[in-house]
């Protein structure tokens, strides 16, 4: 076993590898990799066997810090991808040839963010077994909220009362389209800039480049009040996962509860399409320090529970070390 770097020429020989992973997701590809252009130094490897591609690990040089390249900065998870050939003593292999060569490269330390196993299609921890075996530290963990579709808790009271609520306002869910989806994006970036003092990681016109690429992995869903969107979701689907991306509520919302009709509409929505898990995605700040009690609250009452985002410190120096 090997590793190299991404060539360019790869890029469709790489998302084919992703279409056949069972721990990828469209996050993964270079398709979706791309739209980045050129803000990030891209440092993505390959892994072969015999000529043989056996895996892949999207990572960019971190920026501002010349000596560390992590998962890419422009997907919510990385990891290694793979088809079922780096399991056990392989995947410890390959983060001895990954760690080869990044040293050889000049870089002395890999931050790696470990796919959450929900979006696995079937166990793939290894590489959480193998980075314990190299040393790595575990320097950030953030609390998602997840519904477990197959086994949901009870929402709570408080939420089904809402819901009566809405449905006595008439608010009506629908998929976004044409100015809906504008009309949307204005009450994200309202939400965000008035809650959290914070931007979309994506512009609108990334969002949409986006959304024009992936037409069956990314959806706009919005509740309507008299005609006007006073609540909005952004939905990354996975075959196992519906993924809350961007979640968006206007002033108007608590008069009518239409965020709760929102929610629970896609909730149910991805069990009916036979989705495994909805994801409501993290309530932290300050590198998952810090947990919002009245976010993560409001989330747990649709019948959530916690899974974590794992992000790991790997020395190259120490894994070459403890894994000769």
């Amino acid at each position: 076993m090997r590793a190299r770097f991404f060539e360019a020429a790869d890029a469709e020989r790489w998302d084919d590898f992703c279409a056949r992973s069972y721990c990828a997701t469209f996050l993964h590809t270079r398709r979706f990799l791309s739209y980045h252009g050129e803000r990030f130094v891209d440092r993505s490897l390959i892994l072969e066997d015999q000529g043989d591609w056996v895996g892949l690990l999207p990572v960019a040089q971190r920026q501002g810090e010349p000596s560390i390249v992590g998962s890419h900065p422009g997907i919510t998870f990385g990891g290694f991808v793979h088809k079922g050939k780096l399991r056990g003593g392989e995947m410890m292999d390959a983060f001895r040839e990954v760690a080869a060569l990044l040293q050889t490269a000049g870089y002395s330390i890999l931050h790696y963010k470990a796919l959450p196993y929900i979006y696995q299609l079937v166990p793939a921890q290894d590489d959480l077994y193998a980075l314990f075996r190299c040393g790595a530290n575990l320097w950030r963990r953030d609390l998602s909220s997840c519904v477990d579709l197959a086994h949901r808790l009870p929402p709570n009271p408080r939420r089904r009362r809402a819901l009566k609520a809405a449905d006595k306002a008439s608010v009506t869910v629908t998929v976004g389209q044409g100015r809906r989806v504008r009309e949307l994006w204005r009450v994200v970036e309202d939400n965000l800039e008035r809650r959290h003092e914070l931007a979309p990681t994506h512009s609108f016109d990334e969002i949409c480049l986006l959304a024009e690429r992936f037409p069956n992995n990314i959806r706009f869903m919005v509740a309507l009040a008299a005609d006007e969107v006073v609540a909005g979701v952004v939905l990354f689907l996975m075959p196992r996962v519906a993924h809350a991306q961007y979640i968006g509520s206007s002033d108007r919302v608590r008069e009518v509860h239409a965020l709760d009709r929102l929610l629970e509409s896609v909730i149910v929505q991805a069990a009916e399409e036979g989705r495994r898990f909805f994801d409501f995605g993290n309530s932290n700040e300050n590198q998952g320090r810090y947990l919002n009690p009245g976010l993560i609250r409001f989330k747990n009452e649709f019948g959530s529970g916690g899974v974590t985002y794992d992000f790991f410190e790997l020395d190259l120096r120490r894994c070459l070390n403890a894994i000769e």
